[in-house]
């Protein structure tokens, strides 16, 4: 372990800049921390949301954060210098989920209001509400051309729409959903559910791929590295699982947390992976290896940090 930094709050939320650099997380504090990821520094914590945030994003130019809480409201700071720069109402329950499109351009949130809304990042005008769920709204995602926006739901459904129009392609049943991630090249879309699974679906075409299991809890988070060969979730079982996402095949069980994992990151490079929890740590987790093998398993730092950086 190189450092540790004590949070002292459940954490909701993890994001890496693309750059690697720049570790964001949100917390049942009502507070958005910033950090270094290479250190574990803290750089600054942003203060305004009166209820815990469940949500952040980092824009591809890592210039600006969004942020959704439950206190139904998303805010929009600068990441350089944490100024707020505006809120955006809305929604009339909480927001669960923030993505930012890979230009920058539109920000889309989903919340238990059972809405999803599309937002003009820059201006802060709201383009279009989409319905079709009869249920909380988890999680959203765009894909990288930013043509699609993907929506998984408590009704038990996922939902594909076109992102510019608002029309919806598609509705993929059976499938509660915490989380949703579509993959670089746009083809692959995963989900993780409150049933203890993660399913792999064909984006195009809704067909489901392949069914993942091995949590013994929910999935609360999942997340692809950007060269597609692996996936990772966070669990209710208070575990990260690393997973092949061409064969399904389960490579690595991360241990260390002590409560729920809520949320996993990987980095672009796909070498480091970042899991919050409300055990109120933020684990950085660094993959020595492209290839996972099962020696050298659960290096983790002391029980007592927040920022604990380990080599898995």
């Amino acid at each position: 372990m190189d450092s540790s930094y004590r949070n002292f709050s459940g954490v909701g939320s993890v994001v890496i800049s693309a750059d690697g650099k720049t570790l964001v997380s949100g917390s049942s504090d009502h507070t958005i921390k910033v950090w270094n990821l290479a250190t574990g520094k803290l750089l600054r914590t942003l203060n305004g949301h009166s209820n815990f945030v469940n949500s952040v994003a980092i824009s591809a130019d890592g210039n600006t954060i969004v942020s959704g809480s439950k206190d139904d409201t998303i805010k929009v700071w600068n990441l350089a210098t944490g100024k707020l720069l505006r809120t955006l109402n809305g929604h009339s329950n909480f927001v669960n989920s923030v993505v930012i499109s890979a230009d920058g351009k539109t920000l889309v949130s989903g919340s238990s209001d059972h809405t999803i809304k599309v937002w003009n990042l820059a201006t802060g005008k709201l383009l279009r509400t989409l319905n079709g769920h009869y249920n909380f709204v988890k999680s959203v995602a765009i894909s990288a051309d930013g043509k699609t926006l993907v929506s998984g739901s408590w009704d038990k459904t996922i939902k594909v729409w076109n992102l510019a129009s608002g029309e919806l392609l598609r509705t993929l049943n059976g499938h509660s959903s915490n989380s949703v991630v579509i993959s670089a090249d746009g083809k692959t879309l995963v989900s993780g559910s409150g049933d203890n699974t993660i399913k792999v679906w064909n984006l195009a075409t809704g067909e489901l791929l392949r069914t993942l299991n091995g949590h013994s809890s929910y999935v609360s988070s999942v997340s692809i590295s950007a060269d597609r060969n692996t996936i990772v979730s966070g669990s209710g079982d208070n575990t990260i699982k690393v997973w092949s996402l061409a064969t399904g095949k389960l490579l690595r069980i991360l241990n260390g947390h002590s409560d729920w994992v809520n949320s996993v990151a990987i980095s672009a490079d796909g070498k480091t992976i970042v899991s919050g929890s409300r055990d109120t740590r933020i684990k950085v987790w660094r993959l020595k290896q492209r290839e996972f093998d099962q020696e050298d398993q659960d290096r983790i730092s002391s029980p007592l940090a927040t920022i604990d950086k380990s080599e898995i």
